[in-house]
This record gives structure tokens, C-alpha cells and sequence, in this order.
């Protein structure tokens, strides 16, 4: 019994103590615990920074592909539009050599009859024998007047036939050189045909790179649909997109000031806090602190970069290109087939010729408006708007970036002629004429 009580009295503080070391094993194991947690929010995080680079260099890439997409579809598009100049040339020096095609048959087939009748009279006089001259009813002063006559004639017959078959060789060498300009012509068609092709799967191509931006596109579409539902009239729509854009770049400056405002005070917050941890924990977010600040720098630099305005166009160069090949029929200033004073610039074309982009820009409308058909405007930097009216197709889409000479659509093919384009160029609201800064017209338009 004594054995078993000393056994249960030295077994009790044993009992005793289980408690306070389990206790102690505590702390080391919720201290891992947070270390691990660390640990996996730090893995995350890289992990996360890899995949932004990777997405990154992926959107560098396409927009990479964009600018040289964009490059061979100016390319494309100023060869088309050297064609359609050749091919117009072609067609109009071939009316001048059709023309005198027929006046030179005219007047050959004129020759031919009568140098015929003069061939029958003689054959005629050749058939009647000495003899029966005698039996004439005529006298014969008469019929010796008559065959010398005749016999005076046949030089000048002669000098005649001469004359007219020289007349058919300048003839034949005429239809041959006017095959030579039909075939011309004809392989200028096909090329242009080659070309427009060639643009057509460009342009498809640029919509198919395009889309992978197709939400914002779509937002700043159904934006400038709103606007256009609404404008009363064209300079309704004008002056709405002008105070848009102002108000757009206040909000942008605005959000740039909240967002340095929230970067300081979460530093502030973070500061406070590390000075709080332990040293170890201290490290680790000191180090989290400058990777944030590195990545809120780069942010600010990429805000202060797309709030930077970008470069006006030269003053000498404001509008690089007309829109489309052509001839300029009205000009800034002067009187429209309406009598009113022109704002623009009208400019003849081909049907189906390539419309441009006048200078680099962003397409702020695209579509139909009240009487002016489809029409696009391109918004450029400093103020600068495009206005282009007559299309009668449309290859763009609103939100879109494009070059200068990028391809924006095709004239329309009507049935009374060649259709008409119009452009105006705008700065702040107000017309101003396109033609300021071009080379002289030579009057056959510019592309």
C-alpha cells in the first residue's frame, strides 16, 4: 500500500505538468503556421507577376502586329490609288483614239465610194468599142472631150489609190496601237482588282486583331451613338464630342489625383503598420512595400504618359493626304452646285475607289447621318476633326486608331456618273480649309 501511494504521489506532478509543455509547443507551431501562409501569399504574388508579364508581352506583341498590319494597308492602299490614276489616264486617252478611230473610217469609207465611181465610169468607157463610138448619139467634139476627161483622171486616180492606201496603213497601225492601249488598260483593271483584294484581306485581317479590344470599342461606341441620337445637326454633334473630350480629360486628371491621394495614404497605413511587427515580419514587408511602390511608379509613369497630349501635326503638313484620288471640283470658299459657300473640299473619284484616313487619328463616328449618308469623323490631336461624307461603304469601326493613308472604306458605285466626296477639316469646332499645307493641285486631285 505504502508502495502504491509513493507510485501515485510521484505520478501526480508528471499528470501535472502535461499541460504547461503542451502549452508551450503552441507558440513555435502558430508562428510556422503564419510563416507558411507568408510564404504561399509571396508564391501567389510572383506567380501573379509572371502571368501580367506574359500578358504584357503578349499585348506588346499584338500591338506590334497592328502597326505593321496598319503599315502594309497604306502601302497597299497608295499603290491602289496610283492604279486607279493609270487606269483613268488609260480609259481616257483610249475615248480620244476610239474617236478618232471612227473619223478616220468615216472618212476612208467617203474616199473608197468615190474612188469606185470613178473606177466604174472607166470600166464602163473600156467596154464600148471604136465603132459603136461613132453610132453616139452625142457629137463627137462631146465624146473626145469626155475621153480626154477621163484620160486626165486616171493620175489623179491614181495619186488617190495612192493616197488611200497609205490612208488604210496609218489605219491598220492606228487599231494596232489602240489594241496595245486596250491591253494596257485591261491589265491596269486587273491589277487595281489585284489591289482592292489585297486591301479587302488586310482589312479583314486589322478587324480580326481588333476585336480582342472589342469591349472597349463597344463602349465607345454605344457612347458616340448617343451622342449622334441626340445632336440636333451636324454642328450639335461637333460641339457635344469637342466638350466631351474636355470633360474626358478633367475626369482623367481627376481619377490620376485620387489615385496618388489612396498610393500616399496606403504607404502612410503600411509605414505604421510595419513599424508595429516583429523583425522578421518587418523585412518581409519592407520588401512588399517596394515592390508596391515600384509597381504604383510604373503605373503613375504609364497615367502620365496617356495623360501626356500627344504632338501636333506641322504646321506645314496639318493634313498629309486627301481622302480619296480624284479631281477637286469645289473648293474651300467657294460656291457649291447649291450656291452655298463650301466648308470643304469636293472631290470627284472613281466608283469604288479607296477612301483614306487624311492624317493619323482615332475614328470618333462611323455610320449614317440625317441627309449626309454615311459619313466618318476622325478625331486628330490639338483640336483637330476630319469630317468625310459620301462613302459608300464603310471598313472602320468607332474607336479605332489609324495611320494616316490607312484605308477607312470605298466610294460608292451611283448610276448617273462618278460619285462625290466631301471632306472638312475642323480645328476647335471650326472649318478651316483642308488644303493649307498640300502641294499645289495639278487637277487631277491628290491621294
Amino acid at each position: 500500500m505504502a508502495t502504491a501511494a509513493l507510485l501515485g504521489a510521484l505520478a501526480a506532478p508528471a499528470a501535472w505538468a502535461q499541460p504547461a509543455w503542451a502549452q508551450s509547443q503552441k507558440q513555435p507551431q502558430a508562428q510556422q503556421q503564419s510563416q507558411n501562409a507568408l510564404t504561399e501569399v509571396e508564391r501567389q504574388l510572383e506567380a501573379s507577376r509572371k502571368r501580367d508579364a506574359e500578358l504584357a508581352r503578349s499585348s506588346e506583341a499584338l500591338e506590334q502586329e497592328l502597326v505593321s498590319l496598319r503599315t502594309r494597308l497604306v502601302q497597299t492602299a497608295d499603290e491602289a490609288t496610283r492604279l486607279e490614276n493609270e487606269l483613268s489616264g488609260l480609259e481616257e486617252t483610249l475615248r480620244a483614239m476610239e474617236a478618232e478611230e471612227r473619223v478616220q473610217a468615216a472618212k476612208l469609207d467617203a474616199d473608197k465610194a468615190q474612188i469606185s465611181e470613178l473606177l466604174g465610169a472607166l470600166q464602163r468607157l473600156s467596154r464600148i468599142p471604136p465603132e459603136a463610138m461613132i453610132a453616139r448619139p452625142e457629137s463627137p467634139v462631146d465624146t473626145l472631150r469626155s475621153a480626154l476627161l477621163l484620160r486626165s483622171a486616171v493620175p489623179i486616180l491614181r495619186d488617190r489609190a495612192e493616197a488611200l492606201a497609205g490612208a488604210l496603213q496609218q489605219f491598220a497601225d492606228l487599231r494596232t496601237h489602240l489594241a496595245e492601249r486596250r491591253a494596257q488598260a485591261e491589265k491596269a483593271r486587273a491589277d487595281l482588282g489585284s489591289r482592292q483584294g489585297d486591301i479587302a484581306k488586310l482589312v479583314e485581317r486589322r478587324q480580326e486583331l481588333q476585336e480582342r479590344t472589342q469591349a472597349e470599342r463597344e463602349q465607345v461606341a454605344d457612347r458616340m451613338a448617343s451622342l449622334g441620337n441626340e445632336a440636333k445637326d451636324l454642328r450639335t454633334l461637333l460641339e457635344k464630342m469637342e466638350r466631351e473630350r474636355i470633360e474626358r480629360e478633367k475626369r482623367e486628371a481627376e481619377e490620376r489625383r485620387k489615385a496618388e491621394e489612396r498610393r500616399k495614404a496606403e504607404a502612410a497605413a503600411k509605414a505604421a503598420a510595419l513599424a508595429r511587427e516583429k523583425a522578421a515580419t518587418e523585412k518581409a514587408e519592407r520588401e512588399k512595400a517596394a515592390r508596391e511602390a515600384a509597381a504604383a511608379e510604373a503605373r503613375e509613369r504609364e497615367l502620365a504618359a496617356a495623360a501626356r497630349p500627344p504632338a501636333p501635326p506641322d504646321s506645314k503638313d496639318e493634313v498629309q493626304r486627301l481622302p480619296v484620288a480624284g479631281q477637286v471640283t469645289t473648293r474651300y470658299g467657294e460656291a457649291d452646285k447649291f450656291g452655298v459657300t463650301s466648308r470643304g473640299l469636293t472631290v470627284t473619284s472613281r466608283p469604288g475607289a479607296q477612301v483614306v484616313a487624311p492624317s493619323a487619328g482615332s475614328v470618333m463616328f462611323a455610320g449614317p447621318f440625317r441627309g449626309y449618308g454615311l459619313i466618318l469623323i476622325v478625331e486628330h490631336p490639338n483640336g483637330y476633326h476630319s469630317l468625310i461624307a459620301g462613302l459608300g461603304r464603310i471598313d472602320t469601326k468607332v474607336g479605332q486608331r489609324v495611320l494616316a493613308g490607312e484605308p477607312l472604306g470605298i466610294m460608292g458605285t451611283p448610276a448617273d456618273g462618278n460619285p462625290d466626296l466631301y471632306f472638312e477639316l475642323r480645328r476647335n469646332g471650326q472649318p478651316i480649309n483642308p488644303q493649307r499645307g498640300l502641294p499645289a493641285s495639278d487637277g487631277k486631285g491628290q491621294g
